[in-house]
């Protein structure tokens, strides 16, 4: 039976239902109880096809989730980026794209391996069990993106909890009730009306600056829409990259040859470099996102009709065998390295991919400089979730 909602991705990654569906129904109708059914796309062909055609399939008529929203939450999720299509979409990118650039993210390099060595020196000081998402894996993205956005030190820890609480939702170890997540964003509302405000009388070189401070279509941004940028901003580049770093370490254990060939090429750049796609597509922190149909169409000559949903699983098409040979083998030089884990380009391929590159890249090489052995000192949990593709809970001895 194929089950590809939040319970099956608590107990495993389903990837024998994935090559089942890749192999003999690509473009597969999912019955979802309470809702309206979705198509999931499972061939990498196809997930790049609807996302370079945002006119055809949006994401602002029914958002990114699998399931339907609310008017009010539906209102809200099309001001955040990932929620918005084109042209209006790429109009208020710009606003904060120049911080993810390239010359940006150089410029960040040494603030990463800098803090990634000081996390890597507390991990190899300890000689214990560490948990590592938490411990570790939390910390890098948290400190990073908390810098760039503006939010004092002193804060962090409140960001890293409200971001838990709201992409936890289906999750009872952050849920703390139903109406858990939204509290959770109301609370980060109000914190960033706060720090707005600051930036509005006192202007910082920072991400919160420029949006208080910027203009799309000649108007500044209200205070809903800076709310939901930051909220973005705040879950995506900490959130997202937490779990790249948990699955990445999980992935070093798992493969004892691949470790010892990166530990022995600790200084090689292109080693590294090429290691940290395959993490990235063995491992990728976002399942799918949904897209809805503006007109009737077809996939592979299945009917798709206007307004029905249809859910991009990257985790699948980073399996897909027509594209990776040997697609179930962690291989550190493949080379082409074609994974869709930020996307599968278009208008919405990830912002932040330079950023998560180079965060993996520092802590894992980081970790091995410093530590000759690494196993598992427990047995890890998977967060319950039909979006998120995290480790939560990941106990680690480093030797």
């Amino acid at each position: 039976m194929i089950d590809l909602l939040e319970d099956t991705w608590a107990r495993e990654v389903p990837h024998d239902q994935f090559a089942l569906l890749r192999r003999t129904d690509p473009v597969h109708w999912h019955e979802v109880p309470g809702d309206q059914g979705f198509f999931a796309l499972t061939r990498h062909e196809d997930i790049v096809a609807a996302s370079r055609d945002p006119e055809l399939w949006s994401v602002q008529l029914g958002s990114f989730f699998i399931r339907d929203q609310t008017p009010e939450a539906l209102e809200s999720l099309g001001l955040t980026l990932v929620g918005m299509d084109p042209p209006r979409h790429t109009r208020y990118r710009r606003l904060v794209s120049t911080a993810f650039s390239p010359r940006m993210i150089h410029k960040l390099t040494a603030d990463i391996e800098r803090r990634a060595a000081a996390l890597a020196d507390c991990a190899a000081r300890k000689g214990r069990e560490v948990e590592f998402v938490e411990e570790i894996a939390a910390r890098l993205p948290l400190q990073i993106i908390c810098e760039m956005i503006g939010v004092p030190e002193a804060d962090e820890n409140r960001v890293f909890g409200w971001s838990n609480r709201m992409v936890g939702f289906q999750d009872p170890d952050f849920r703390t009730s139903p109406e858990d997540g939204q509290n959770a964003a109301a609370e980060i509302y109000a914190y960033c009306d706060a720090l707005a405000a600051e930036r509005r009388e006192s202007p910082r070189d920072d991400i919160l600056s420029a949006l208080v401070h910027g203009e799309v279509d000649g108007e500044r941004l209200s205070a809903h829409e800076i709310d939901m940028f930051f909220v973005t901003l705040c879950v995506a580049g900490n959130e997202t990259t937490r779990n790249l770093l948990a699955g990445a370490m999980l992935t070093l254990i798992e493969h004892p040859a691949a470790r010892a060939e990166l530990s022995a090429g600790i200084d090689d750049d292109a080693l590294w470099s090429g290691a940290t796609e395959e993490f990235l597509r063995w491992n990728g922190s976002i399942h799918n996102f949904r897209r809805t149909a503006t007109r009737d169409t077809q996939v592979r000559g299945v009917p798709v009709r206007a307004g029905q949903k249809a859910v991009l699983y990257y985790t699948s098409a980073n399996r897909d065998e027509s594209v990776f040979p040997d697609a179930d083998r962690f291989d550190i030089r493949r080379t082409p390295n074609e994974h869709l884990t930020f996307g599968g380009g278009g208008p919405h391929f990830c912002l932040g991919a330079g950023l998560a590159r180079a965060q993996i890249k520092g802590l894992m090489r980081e970790l091995l400089r410093r530590c000759e052995g690494v196993a598992l000192a427990g047995e890890p949990r998977r967060m319950r979730s039909d979006f998120i593709n995290g480790v939560k809970y990941l106990p680690v001895r480093f030797e």
